[in-house]
Protein backbone atom coordinates (compact mmCIF):
# COMPACT_ATOMS: atom_id res chain seq x y z
CA UNK A 1 0.00 0.00 0.00
CA UNK A 2 1.01 3.53 -0.72
CA UNK A 3 2.46 5.28 2.63
CA UNK A 4 0.77 8.71 1.76
CA UNK A 5 -2.61 7.37 1.34
CA UNK A 6 -5.40 8.11 3.76
CA UNK A 7 -7.55 5.41 5.11
CA UNK A 8 -10.59 7.09 3.46
CA UNK A 9 -9.03 7.50 0.06
CA UNK A 10 -7.37 3.31 0.55
CA UNK A 11 -11.41 2.28 0.79
CA UNK A 12 -12.87 4.78 -2.00
CA UNK A 13 -9.87 3.84 -4.70
CA UNK A 14 -10.73 -0.23 -3.71
CA UNK A 15 -14.57 -0.01 -3.61
CA UNK A 16 -14.59 2.25 -6.65
CA UNK A 17 -15.90 0.05 -10.19
CA UNK A 18 -14.05 0.69 -13.36
CA UNK A 19 -17.36 2.01 -15.03
CA UNK A 20 -18.55 3.56 -18.55
CA UNK A 21 -21.38 5.71 -19.28
CA UNK A 22 -23.24 7.72 -15.98
CA UNK A 23 -26.90 7.79 -14.53
CA UNK A 24 -28.93 4.64 -14.85
CA UNK A 25 -26.84 3.87 -17.89
CA UNK A 26 -23.68 3.31 -15.86
CA UNK A 27 -21.87 0.06 -16.60
CA UNK A 28 -19.90 -1.62 -14.43
CA UNK A 29 -17.20 -3.11 -16.16
CA UNK A 30 -14.88 -4.67 -13.65
CA UNK A 31 -18.49 -6.45 -12.32
CA UNK A 32 -19.35 -7.72 -15.96
CA UNK A 33 -15.78 -8.95 -16.98
CA UNK A 34 -15.15 -10.78 -14.09
CA UNK A 35 -19.05 -12.28 -13.85
CA UNK A 36 -17.89 -13.33 -17.60
CA UNK A 37 -14.74 -14.59 -17.23
CA UNK A 38 -15.56 -16.76 -14.08
CA UNK A 39 -18.72 -18.21 -15.68
CA UNK A 40 -16.27 -19.41 -18.62
CA UNK A 41 -14.07 -20.98 -16.32
CA UNK A 42 -16.72 -22.87 -14.76
CA UNK A 43 -18.46 -23.81 -17.81
CA UNK A 44 -14.94 -24.83 -19.49
CA UNK A 45 -14.14 -27.15 -16.43
CA UNK A 46 -17.31 -29.03 -16.60
CA UNK A 47 -16.69 -29.49 -20.46
CA UNK A 48 -13.19 -30.77 -19.62
CA UNK A 49 -14.84 -33.25 -16.64
CA UNK A 50 -17.32 -34.01 -19.30
CA UNK A 51 -14.29 -35.29 -22.00
CA UNK A 52 -13.28 -37.34 -19.34
CA UNK A 53 -16.51 -39.44 -19.03
CA UNK A 54 -15.70 -42.93 -19.99
CA UNK A 55 -18.01 -45.98 -20.24
CA UNK A 56 -15.53 -48.67 -19.66
CA UNK A 57 -14.09 -47.31 -16.37
CA UNK A 58 -14.47 -45.28 -13.26
CA UNK A 59 -14.03 -41.41 -13.31
CA UNK A 60 -10.86 -39.96 -11.77
CA UNK A 61 -10.03 -36.67 -10.82
CA UNK A 62 -12.04 -33.56 -12.24
CA UNK A 63 -14.77 -36.04 -13.54
CA UNK A 64 -15.54 -37.76 -10.46
CA UNK A 65 -15.76 -34.34 -8.63
CA UNK A 66 -18.07 -33.07 -11.24
CA UNK A 67 -19.92 -35.86 -10.99
CA UNK A 68 -19.97 -35.81 -6.88
CA UNK A 69 -21.35 -31.90 -7.16
CA UNK A 70 -23.93 -32.65 -9.61
CA UNK A 71 -24.95 -35.93 -7.22
CA UNK A 72 -25.20 -33.32 -4.14
CA UNK A 73 -27.16 -30.65 -5.80
CA UNK A 74 -29.73 -33.60 -7.17
CA UNK A 75 -29.90 -34.73 -3.71
CA UNK A 76 -30.65 -30.53 -2.49
CA UNK A 77 -32.99 -29.88 -5.24
CA UNK A 78 -34.63 -33.39 -4.75
CA UNK A 79 -35.95 -32.48 -1.07
CA UNK A 80 -37.70 -29.34 -2.21
CA UNK A 81 -38.44 -30.25 -5.66
CA UNK A 82 -40.98 -33.08 -6.10
CA UNK A 83 -41.28 -33.43 -9.79
CA UNK A 84 -39.89 -36.52 -11.49
CA UNK A 85 -38.34 -34.47 -14.05
CA UNK A 86 -35.44 -32.43 -12.35
CA UNK A 87 -33.14 -32.08 -15.49
CA UNK A 88 -33.73 -27.93 -16.04
CA UNK A 89 -33.79 -27.29 -11.84
CA UNK A 90 -30.56 -29.56 -11.60
CA UNK A 91 -28.76 -27.54 -14.18
CA UNK A 92 -30.30 -24.35 -12.61
CA UNK A 93 -29.53 -25.24 -9.16
CA UNK A 94 -25.60 -26.41 -10.38
CA UNK A 95 -25.18 -23.28 -12.42
CA UNK A 96 -26.07 -20.99 -10.19
CA UNK A 97 -24.11 -22.84 -7.13
CA UNK A 98 -20.48 -22.90 -8.99
CA UNK A 99 -21.35 -19.63 -10.63
CA UNK A 100 -21.68 -18.05 -7.40
CA UNK A 101 -19.14 -19.76 -5.57
CA UNK A 102 -16.38 -19.18 -8.51
CA UNK A 103 -17.65 -15.01 -7.93
CA UNK A 104 -17.33 -15.16 -4.20
CA UNK A 105 -13.75 -16.68 -4.12
CA UNK A 106 -12.35 -13.98 -5.14
CA UNK A 107 -13.36 -12.20 -2.11
CA UNK A 108 -10.07 -13.74 -0.86
CA UNK A 109 -7.89 -12.33 -3.33
CA UNK A 110 -5.08 -9.54 -1.51
CA UNK A 111 -6.70 -6.60 -1.32
CA UNK A 112 -3.92 -4.70 -3.61
CA UNK A 113 -3.59 -7.50 -6.04
CA UNK A 114 -6.47 -6.07 -8.01
CA UNK A 115 -5.93 -2.54 -8.38
CA UNK A 116 -2.15 -3.11 -9.41
CA UNK A 117 -2.86 -5.45 -12.00
CA UNK A 118 -5.72 -2.85 -13.27
CA UNK A 119 -2.62 -0.36 -12.90
CA UNK A 120 -0.75 -2.15 -15.29
CA UNK A 121 -3.24 -2.44 -18.24
CA UNK A 122 -3.53 1.36 -17.80
CA UNK A 123 -7.38 1.07 -15.52
CA UNK A 124 -7.42 3.12 -11.95
CA UNK A 125 -9.78 0.73 -10.31
CA UNK A 126 -10.77 -2.96 -10.88
CA UNK A 127 -13.25 -5.35 -8.23
CA UNK A 128 -12.92 -8.37 -8.80
CA UNK A 129 -15.72 -9.19 -6.24
CA UNK A 130 -18.87 -9.35 -8.89
CA UNK A 131 -21.41 -10.72 -5.97
CA UNK A 132 -20.48 -7.53 -4.09
CA UNK A 133 -21.85 -5.62 -6.30
CA UNK A 134 -25.64 -5.36 -5.50
CA UNK A 135 -26.32 -4.80 -9.62
CA UNK A 136 -24.67 -7.90 -10.29
CA UNK A 137 -26.56 -9.74 -7.18
CA UNK A 138 -30.03 -8.09 -7.95
CA UNK A 139 -29.81 -9.42 -11.79
CA UNK A 140 -29.33 -12.91 -11.07
CA UNK A 141 -32.43 -12.39 -8.51
CA UNK A 142 -34.23 -11.14 -11.57
CA UNK A 143 -33.80 -14.04 -13.79
CA UNK A 144 -34.86 -16.33 -11.31
CA UNK A 145 -38.17 -14.55 -10.39
CA UNK A 146 -38.39 -14.68 -14.25
CA UNK A 147 -38.06 -18.23 -14.02
CA UNK A 148 -40.34 -18.72 -11.24
CA UNK A 149 -43.30 -16.57 -13.53
CA UNK A 150 -42.82 -18.72 -16.55
CA UNK A 151 -42.88 -21.97 -14.09
CA UNK A 152 -46.28 -21.06 -12.33
CA UNK A 153 -47.92 -19.96 -16.17
CA UNK A 154 -46.82 -23.54 -17.62
CA UNK A 155 -48.07 -25.41 -14.47
CA UNK A 156 -51.02 -23.84 -14.27
CA UNK A 157 -51.92 -22.09 -17.57
CA UNK A 158 -52.48 -18.07 -18.11
CA UNK A 159 -55.99 -17.76 -16.61
CA UNK A 160 -55.14 -20.45 -13.55
CA UNK A 161 -51.77 -18.38 -12.80
CA UNK A 162 -53.86 -15.14 -12.72
CA UNK A 163 -56.54 -16.70 -10.84
CA UNK A 164 -54.22 -17.23 -7.92
CA UNK A 165 -53.64 -13.90 -7.75
CA UNK A 166 -56.95 -12.38 -6.96
CA UNK A 167 -57.86 -15.59 -5.12
CA UNK A 168 -55.47 -16.53 -3.05
CA UNK A 169 -53.89 -16.35 0.02
CA UNK A 170 -57.65 -14.76 1.24
CA UNK A 171 -60.30 -16.88 -0.83
CA UNK A 172 -62.27 -15.79 -3.94
CA UNK A 173 -64.62 -12.69 -2.65
CA UNK A 174 -64.61 -10.21 -5.11
CA UNK A 175 -63.80 -7.80 -2.12
CA UNK A 176 -60.54 -9.28 -1.29
CA UNK A 177 -59.69 -9.57 -5.22
CA UNK A 178 -57.73 -5.98 -4.95
CA UNK A 179 -55.56 -7.33 -0.88
CA UNK A 180 -54.89 -10.36 -2.52
CA UNK A 181 -52.99 -8.56 -5.82
CA UNK A 182 -50.95 -6.15 -3.22
CA UNK A 183 -49.82 -9.38 -1.01
CA UNK A 184 -49.13 -11.30 -4.43
CA UNK A 185 -47.03 -8.71 -5.58
CA UNK A 186 -45.04 -8.15 -2.29
CA UNK A 187 -44.57 -11.83 -1.95
CA UNK A 188 -43.39 -11.48 -5.70
CA UNK A 189 -40.97 -8.66 -4.94
CA UNK A 190 -39.61 -9.50 -1.77
CA UNK A 191 -38.11 -12.70 -3.37
CA UNK A 192 -35.54 -11.10 -5.42
CA UNK A 193 -34.62 -8.11 -3.04
CA UNK A 194 -34.46 -10.81 -0.40
CA UNK A 195 -32.07 -13.00 -3.00
CA UNK A 196 -30.04 -10.15 -3.91
CA UNK A 197 -29.19 -8.17 -0.67
CA UNK A 198 -28.74 -11.44 1.23
CA UNK A 199 -25.98 -12.10 -1.29
CA UNK A 200 -25.09 -8.70 -1.49
CA UNK A 201 -24.65 -8.19 2.09
CA UNK A 202 -22.76 -10.77 3.54
CA UNK A 203 -19.87 -10.76 0.77
CA UNK A 204 -19.41 -6.88 0.55
CA UNK A 205 -19.16 -6.99 4.15
CA UNK A 206 -16.40 -9.67 4.06
CA UNK A 207 -14.66 -7.29 1.41
CA UNK A 208 -15.02 -4.26 3.97
CA UNK A 209 -13.07 -6.74 6.95
CA UNK A 210 -10.76 -7.77 4.51
CA UNK A 211 -10.14 -4.10 3.78
CA UNK A 212 -10.25 -3.31 7.54
CA UNK A 213 -7.24 -5.92 8.20
CA UNK A 214 -5.06 -4.71 5.60
CA UNK A 215 -5.44 -1.03 6.89
CA UNK A 216 -2.84 -2.49 10.10
CA UNK A 217 0.09 -1.45 8.21
CA UNK A 218 -1.25 1.56 5.97
CA UNK A 219 0.49 4.43 6.04
CA UNK A 220 3.45 2.96 8.97
CA UNK A 221 6.75 3.28 8.45
CA UNK A 222 9.71 1.05 9.08
CA UNK A 223 9.51 -0.32 13.31
CA UNK A 224 9.27 -2.93 15.93
CA UNK A 225 5.57 -1.76 16.06
CA UNK A 226 5.39 -2.10 12.27
CA UNK A 227 6.35 -5.75 12.32
CA UNK A 228 3.70 -6.50 15.21
CA UNK A 229 0.97 -5.03 13.33
CA UNK A 230 2.44 -6.74 10.21
CA UNK A 231 2.25 -10.48 11.98
CA UNK A 232 -1.55 -9.69 13.87
CA UNK A 233 -2.45 -8.35 10.24
CA UNK A 234 -1.64 -11.52 8.98
CA UNK A 235 -2.67 -13.96 11.40
CA UNK A 236 -6.37 -11.83 11.37
CA UNK A 237 -6.37 -12.03 7.48
CA UNK A 238 -5.76 -16.34 7.15
CA UNK A 239 -8.51 -16.11 10.18
CA UNK A 240 -11.06 -14.31 7.62
CA UNK A 241 -10.40 -16.26 5.11
CA UNK A 242 -10.59 -19.42 6.68
CA UNK A 243 -13.82 -18.64 8.30
CA UNK A 244 -15.29 -16.44 4.95
CA UNK A 245 -14.83 -19.85 2.77
CA UNK A 246 -17.80 -21.01 5.12
CA UNK A 247 -19.47 -18.04 4.30
CA UNK A 248 -18.49 -18.65 0.56
CA UNK A 249 -20.27 -21.83 0.39
CA UNK A 250 -23.08 -21.24 2.53
CA UNK A 251 -24.17 -17.82 0.58
CA UNK A 252 -24.22 -19.98 -2.70
CA UNK A 253 -25.97 -22.73 -0.70
CA UNK A 254 -28.38 -20.30 0.05
CA UNK A 255 -28.84 -19.01 -3.52
CA UNK A 256 -28.93 -22.53 -5.53
CA UNK A 257 -31.98 -23.35 -2.64
CA UNK A 258 -34.38 -20.49 -2.43
CA UNK A 259 -35.11 -20.26 -6.35
CA UNK A 260 -35.61 -23.95 -6.15
CA UNK A 261 -38.04 -23.47 -2.87
CA UNK A 262 -39.79 -20.39 -5.25
CA UNK A 263 -40.43 -22.31 -8.27
CA UNK A 264 -41.66 -25.10 -6.46
CA UNK A 265 -44.04 -22.98 -4.58
CA UNK A 266 -45.18 -21.23 -8.18
CA UNK A 267 -46.07 -24.59 -9.35
CA UNK A 268 -48.10 -26.02 -6.60
CA UNK A 269 -52.33 -25.08 -6.67
CA UNK A 270 -53.57 -22.67 -3.51
CA UNK A 271 -57.08 -22.40 -4.48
Amino acid sequence: MAGHESASEFFAHHLTHLTVGSGFWTWHLDTLGMSALLACIVGLLFWVAARGVRVDAAPRGLTSFAEYIYDWVDLNVGDSYQSKDRRFMNSLALALFCWIIAMNAMDVVPADLPSGLAGLAGAHFWRVLPTADVNSTGAMAFVVIIFVIVAGIRAKGVGGFLHEWIAAPLGGNPLLWLPNVLMNFIELISRPVSLALRLFGNMFAGELLFLLIALFTLSAGPSLSTVGLFIVQVIAGVAWSIFDCLIIVLQAFIFMVLPVVYISMAEETHG
